[in-house]
């Protein structure tokens, strides 16, 4: 869901840049005052009669088409520029249904090419015929058929050796480890934007100036020609292969108003960036497809509010990275903190980096999973004092070197590393069952390229479905020590915040039950730590270890404060910010 919202989001971004841009005018090159341009107007007027025509081709540029009678695939007459109740429901809107021949070109992986026309009625679009008139033609082309990459991979059970694989699939796995397919969606929609804007040449703002042409010879603009295919879902395209002997087409001819039209340009406009930003196509189509059937799906009202508590969500989730790091740059004493979890974080992380790169993912979330490896990696180093010992090798002799962690004497000092070790000892006990069970199914149902894919893939769905488990022992150690003052409670708070975020999305939008059992799991640690946390409050007259409370230390201050003074062989003490219910 949260991908969705982040489309949500880029796209209001830049359909405010576009807007934006479109308002203001470009200076001049070198700073010169801007020259003078008088506005154009639109070449034709409200009530103009055209003849639209729609041929396909595997010709981009080319007029091969017009040579080709079984080219022609829709001639509509008789349509009005600016009318908008024409049409069999007198709403504006005239379609085509029907099927056509693939040429063996377009079969094997060749591009498919639609070439729509709009002349004036009575007109041609053919330079080859009489009635031709140059200055009246409007054209656009566009690749119907989308070029995907199939994966291949050679599976199977560990255990009987058989995979559900059929044996094409497994020919291809060896062979190669993708192939181009070229797949194909029959719906289409030709809008002509009923637009009156008085556009200056040289000055239409990026991207509207790739679709206003203007006339050469006078001060005129051509109709924009729109072909929109913005609602064509990636998982309902299928492939085209050489037993496709026809191919339906669905075709759409309806006016569109000039800011629907920027709406939808400022789209195309998003996925040249998503492209420059080297986003995963897998990971870009689903995200596309998730973003339109929200738009379609969900109410209005609700979806601007999911908006909305996202810009939340995504707050939180900054402050509580920030305060997250802030807690462990200055934390001094480890006690009451599991350093274990702290060990155990690196693992999952390194887990988490070792399945994306077996699976190809792309380099965006390659760099995130990285970078937070990174952050628990440094976390080790405030827990435990790392030493190098050169003197002696490891890693089976590899490395001339061996790396020693030692306790920090404020977790040894403590009770924690006893409740620590106490924890994570039961944790383990707890946990071997279920690794069993979900190692054996995952044998047994599964199907996996080696031993290695399957461990990393094992590891990483135990870890996503019970990595919860990993919470507990801080909660074990802060019962036993009957106190949560050590505990980074920004952090938890905007965490808790984002929890109860994620279980309004499990709520209103459609997702796995799984996926909301999750959240709502998450949500019974939570509360048991704010139960802690509402058990061991802080109590003011409990008296330290150096036989003061924080009631006294408050008064040294009230009295320094007021021109006092301690006596000088009083030593101040610091009082403990434990929060250890008072004892008797």
């Amino acid at each position: 869901m949260w991908s969705v919202v982040k489309g949500l989001l880029m796209r209001a971004l830049i359909i405010y840049l576009v807007s934006s841009y479109f308002k203001r005018t470009p200076p001049a090159e070198d700073g010169a005052a801007p020259p003078t341009t008088v506005a154009s107007s639109n070449i034709w007027k409200n009530g103009t009669p055209f003849d639209l025509y729609v041929y396909l081709s595997d010709d981009e540029r080319g007029v091969a088409h017009f040579r080709n009678s079984d080219a022609l695939l829709w001639r509509q007459e008789g349509l009005v520029y600016g009318d908008w109740s024409s049409g069999p429901d007198s709403d504006g809107l005239f379609f085509f249904n029907g099927t056509f021949t693939p040429s063996e070109k377009m079969l094997n992986n060749g591009s498919i090419y639609v070439h729509v026309y709009t002349v004036l009625s009575g007109k041609s679009p053919d330079p080859s015929q009489p009635n031709y008139v140059q200055e009246q033609v409007i054209h656009r082309s566009k690749q119907l058929n989308k070029f995907r990459k199939k994966v291949y991979k050679k599976t199977h059970n560990l255990l009987t050796g058989e995979t559900e694989q059929s044996l094409e699939e497994q020919q291809k796995a060896e062979l190669t480890t993708y192939e181009i397919l070229s797949m194909w969606h029959p719906n289409l929609t030709i809008n002509i934007v009923d637009d009156h804007t008085a556009w200056v040449q040289g000055k239409v703002p990026k991207p509207l100036d790739e679709y206003i042409e203007f006339d050469q010879h006078e001060n005129k603009y051509y109709p924009i020609l729109y072909l929109n295919d913005y609602w064509n879902l990636n998982k309902d395209y299928y492939p085209i292969n050489d037993t496709t002997r026809t191919l339906p087409l669905f075709l759409t001819f309806q006016p569109m108003t000039l800011f629907k039209w920027q709406l939808y340009v400022a789209q195309s406009m998003r996925k040249s960036m998503v492209s420059w930003m080297m986003i995963g196509t897998e990971e870009a189509t689903e995200d596309q497809d998730a973003l339109k059937e929200a738009l379609l799906d969900t109410n209005p009202y609700l979806l601007g509010m999911t908006v909305i508590v996202s810009l939340v969500h995504s707050v939180f989730e900054f402050l509580a990275f920030k305060n997250d790091i802030q807690f462990w740059k200055e934390r001094e004493s480890l006690e009451g903190l599991s350093v274990r979890s702290v060990f155990f974080n690196v693992f999952q992380s390194l887990i988490v980096l070792l399945y994306i790169l077996d699976n190809d993912t792309n380099p965006v979330v390659k760099f995130s999973v990285f970078a937070g490896m990174c952050i628990e990696c440094w976390k080790v180093k405030k827990v435990v004092n790392a030493k190098v010992d050169r003197g002696t090798r490891s890693v089976f002799g590899l490395l001339p070197f061996k790396v020693r962690f030692e306790d920090k004497g404020t977790y040894v000092e403590s009770s924690t590393k006893e409740y620590d070790e106490m924890a994570f000892k039961y944790l383990g006990i707890a946990l071997f069952p279920l690794i069993v069970g979900y190692c054996g199914y995952s044998l047994m149902y599964h199907e996996h390229k080696g031993w290695y894919s399957f461990i990393i893939s094992m590891m990483y769905g135990f870890l996503l479905t019970f990595g919860f488990i990993m919470m507990t022992p801080q909660l074990f150690i802060n019962y036993k020590l009957k106190s949560v003052a050590h505990l980074p409670w920004r952090m938890l708070s905007y965490k808790f915040f984002n929890t109860f975020i994620d279980d309004i999305f499990a709520f209103v939008i459609k997702m796995p039950m799984m996926y909301r059992i999750g959240c709502f799991r998450d949500d019974v640690v939570f509360l048991i730590y704010l139960y802690q946390r509402w058990i061991y409050r802080v109590d003011p007259r409990r008296v330290n270890e150096f036989g003061t409370s924080a009631e006294d230390e408050q008064r040294r201050q009230v009295a320094v404060a007021n021109g006092g003074s301690d006596s000088a062989g009083e030593s101040r003490q610091l009082v403990s910010t434990d929060s250890r219910p008072k004892q008797d």
